[in-house]
């Protein structure tokens, strides 16, 4: 809450200020009013580069009375340091929050003036005298806490290393390769099944080259068949006594011949043949032996 004696030219100022802090380049130095109370400010200003407090970042914190800017405002270092001019509770000891305070300065020359305080501490005016008589004859001692300190307390903290995964016990395999089992055989019995539906097809050369040879044998076949059709057939006549009737059958059609001695009889056979069209061809009388056949039409 704000004082009870604030008048509206003190929160004029205030935010008078904060309006000024908008435009200025603070770079790493943070400040800047609470969210709930103009009259506390809180900010952090880094240690010097190169000096003892180099790599730590301190916290502070602001109050302003009631008559600011008339009255100094009251600083504090929330994060410890090892400074003469500082406290270990905090309070600093600088001319500008005591007798040298003018309401013509502002928070950030303020905060200016701390960042010079802790490139240049003051031992002619200490607030920890112990340190300050360390820092005129031991000033390695005192150059080694104070880094030591500024380790301890102003560095950021680094990320906790991640915490390694612990190995399953043997249990635990156990109990996993028996619940991977159910699931390996259900994988299992889906490939064999979507083996099982899908046809295969199986190339048989062999058998085609059979049934090629096969094929191609039937059809020389027949047609020898055909050229022996075609050709001449030969016909069985059985000639007994001179002057009998004698049956030639020639494929599908048959005629009687008569037989006449002339001597002896030997059984012999006569040849016929078709011409393309189909129909019987005479073929000339031969003599067969002491036999001669004449025809009856």
């Amino acid at each position: 809450m704000p004082p009870r004696l604030s008048s509206a030219m003190t929160l004029k100022r205030i935010h008078r200020e904060v309006a000024d802090l908008k435009k200025e380049d603070l770079g790493p130095i943070v400040l800047g009013p609470s969210d709930d109370n103009l009259y506390v400010w809180k900010g952090s200003i880094p240690g010097p580069e190169g000096s003892v407090y180099d790599g730590g970042v301190f916290d502070f914190e602001v109050n302003l009375a009631s008559d600011y800017p008339f009255s100094a405002p009251r600083v504090v270092f929330k994060t410890r340091i090892y400074h003469m001019n500082i406290s270990e509770q905090g309070n600093i000891c600088i001319d500008i929050l005591k007798h040298n305070w003018s309401p013509a300065l502002s928070l950030f020359k303020v905060m200016l003036s701390l960042s010079s305080l802790l490139t240049d501490p003051n031992p002619k005016d200490p607030l920890v005298p112990s340190i300050a008589t360390q820092y005129v004859r031991n000033r390695r001692l005192h150059d080694s806490t104070a880094r030591q300190w500024t380790k301890m307390y102003a560095c950021p903290k680094p990320p906790p290393p991640p915490e390694p995964t612990p190995a399953p016990s043997a249990k635990a395999k156990g109990k996993q390769k028996v619940q991977d089992a159910p699931s390996t055989s259900r994988a299992t019995a889906s490939v064999a099944a979507t083996i099982a539906s899908e046809p295969i097809t199986i190339e048989d050369s062999d058998e085609d080259e059979e049934g090629k040879t096969s094929v191609q044998g039937r059809a020389a076949t027949a047609a020898r068949a055909g050229k022996r059709k075609r050709g001449a057939e030969r016909v069985e006549v059985n000639l007994v006594d001179d002057g009998d009737e004698i049956e030639i059958t020639n494929g599908a059609t048959s005629s009687k011949k008569r037989a006449v001695r002339t001597g002896r009889t030997p059984r012999n056979s006569l040849d016929t043949s078709r011409s393309e069209g189909g129909s019987a061809r005479r073929e000339p009388v031969r003599q067969l032996g002491d036999v001669i056949v004449i025809e009856d039409d």
